[in-house]
């Protein structure tokens, strides 16, 4: 991933870091929303709200269009999939470990091959 993505992929991490701007995406996921409507499950200000759409927005996980008074959010999915494709190069990282591991695993459980043993007990 390019170096200067970094701070975008920072902002990503730290905008899904908060359960109340996780659920505003979810909610943004289903279309078009105006700060009032993505404010209204929380018991949170219009302020507080819009504090946590600018988070989401210097993500650049949503996008605000100003109609009049009314303010609409929309859903920005880019930066979701730089960010899926980061956590992917470690899926594939721990995949291949816990593969190793696995195969580790089972060679112990498979019992050993049982001889027949050649010397006498009664010497």
């Amino acid at each position: 991933m390019v170096e200067l993505q970094t701070s975008r992929l920072d902002a990503v991490f730290h905008a899904l870091g908060d359960a109340t701007r996780r659920r505003m995406l979810r909610d943004l996921s289903n279309g078009q929303r105006t700060v009032g409507e993505l404010a209204a499950p929380f018991d949170i200000s219009l302020a507080a709200a819009s504090k946590h759409i600018k988070a989401l927005e210097r993500a650049g996980l949503v996008s605000r269009t100003v109609k009049g008074r009314t303010h609409f959010c929309r859903l920005e999915p880019r930066p979701l999939e730089d960010a899926h494709e980061w956590i992917g190069f470690y899926e594939r990282f721990w995949t291949g470990r816990l593969d190793i591991l696995e195969g580790l695993l089972r060679r112990d459980e498979t019992p050993a091959p049982q001889g027949n043993d050649q010397g006498d007990d009664n010497d």
